[in-house]
């Protein structure tokens, strides 16, 4: 359910994100997008679910967000100390180029000249909703604007949370990039 998002209901009726779906407890899911969440959390549609009196945190959408995006960060790392994500324009090209990358991952705040002369892989996926600073905490610097994920490994698990995170963004995604050359 990579685009559901699972909460519980904790023993002191507090709502609890259980993001990797592990915590015991009737599960309530809700649609990874900021509205709806916000809406379940406003509207006590919790409570409705649960089927009892919840207590919904303030600021939930924010931290569930920000519980995602650590997520992400953490997967990304991993894979790159297996040796599935490589960061830099240039080892991310050299990737591109021999078809080796799965995933293209773009830092949103970077610059709009340097993304658009690398392509998302054919038949690959496209992460543009992680920051510089964020994809940076991945590879051990301060920051990064260009990364790639090989087949194997966590690379399907990194997909798969970061599409959950990116309901949860505000940012375009990276939809406003070029598409369609072949990086060479």
């Amino acid at each position: 359910m990579a685009q559901l998002l699972r909460f519980v209901v904790g023993p002191d009726g507090q709502v609890v994100p259980d993001l990797a779906g592990k915590l015991p407890g009737r599960g309530i899911w809700v649609l990874s997008e900021r509205a709806a969440l916000d809406k379940a959390a406003t509207k006590g549609l919790f409570a409705r679910a649960a089927k009892q009196p919840v207590t919904v945190p303030d600021g939930l959408t924010d931290l569930v967000e920000g519980i995602l995006a650590r997520r992400v960060v953490d997967l990304i790392s991993l894979a790159r100390k297996g040796g599935y994500a490589v960061s830099g324009y240039e080892k991310v090209k050299d990737w591109l180029w021999r078809d080796d990358a799965i995933a293209l991952i773009q830092a949103h705040d970077g610059s709009e000249r340097g993304k658009s002369k690398l392509s998302t892989p054919q038949g690959g996926k496209f992460i543009g909703w992680l920051s510089a600073d964020e994809l940076g905490q991945a590879f051990g610097r301060q920051t990064s604007i260009h990364a790639a994920l090989r087949a194997g490994g966590l690379a399907h698990r990194v997909v798969e949370e970061a599409q959950r995170l990116k309901g949860l963004r505000v940012s375009d995604g990276g939809d406003s990039r070029r598409k369609g050359s072949k990086t060479r």
